[in-house]
């Protein structure tokens, strides 16, 4: 218990959802957690509500990799040695099928899901070699199964798979652990995004299906973290029970 709580964490995305509750787990774990997000004032909250020495709060937007870097070299000592990696940070937008979709909304996703996570885990990379370290990238369902509308929000996803896989294979001697978490459905603010606010159209999607939650997928991605230095978790894929695979698709002619 003593080398976990010397241990550090650096959660993206970490001002709700999976983010926050990632956060929560690992400080009641006895990990110090270096939360990032854009939203000072809900980092802030959290660092007051879990503890200054516990939660350091990291305000920059992924995509801005100046920011990032200023932020990164200004974290305090006891922050500074990360031990784990959790890629949270990342969208949907628009539910529209690809011919009526908004190409600003499809490279905003890019720019985000997979273009801020490479370069956040390029940059790390060397101290993560040297901390033999844990990287855990959020994936998603819509990695392996296509649904009407998920065009390149899934597309983003299955980078994310793909990339950790690959990422497994090149670190492979090193210690380096790499996983893909790849859940179904979680309510968080994520279809209230993807929809452009719409509190109603979530609502109606999550109502009856007991969804997964931010903290059931923290504790996936704490119980990953934490798991013996000889022992690597792939992929996990889960889903709430009331969630399962969609029939194909037939279009009729006539």
């Amino acid at each position: 218990m003593k080398e976990i709580n010397m241990k550090t964490v650096l959660v993206t995305g970490a001002t709700a959802g999976i983010g926050e509750a990632c956060a929560r787990a690992f400080v009641k774990a006895g990990w110090r957690v270096v939360a990032t997000g854009r939203r000072a004032e809900r980092l802030e909250a959290l660092a007051s509500e879990l503890g200054a020495d516990k939660v350091h709060p990291c305000v920059f937007d992924v995509r801005d990799e100046a920011a990032r870097d200023a932020a990164l070299a200004a974290l305090p000592e006891d922050f500074a040695q990360i031990d784990c990696l959790v890629n949270n940070a990342g969208l949907a937008l628009g539910t529209q099928p690809a011919q009526k979709s908004d190409l600003a909304e499809w490279k905003t996703m890019i720019e985000t899901n997979v273009t801020s996570l490479v370069s956040l885990t390029h940059k790390l990379l060397p101290a993560l070699i040297e901390r033999k370290a844990v990287i855990v990238n959020l994936s998603s369902v819509a990695a392996t199964y296509p649904y009407t509308g998920g065009n390149v929000y899934g597309g983003t996803k299955a980078f994310v798979r793909q990339f950790s896989l690959g990422l497994r294979s090149d670190l492979s001697g090193t210690g380096v652990r790499v996983t893909s978490i790849e859940p179904g459905m979680v309510e968080t603010e994520f279809t209230v995004i993807r929809t452009g606010g719409d509190k109603e159209a979530s609502d109606r999607l999550y109502a009856g299906v007991n969804p997964l939650t931010g903290a059931d997928i923290a504790d996936v991605v704490l119980w990953v973290a934490s798991q013996p230095p000889h022992v690597n978790i792939n992929a996990l894929e889960l889903m709430p029970v009331n969630q399962s695979f969609a029939g194909f698709q037939v279009a009729r002619e006539g």
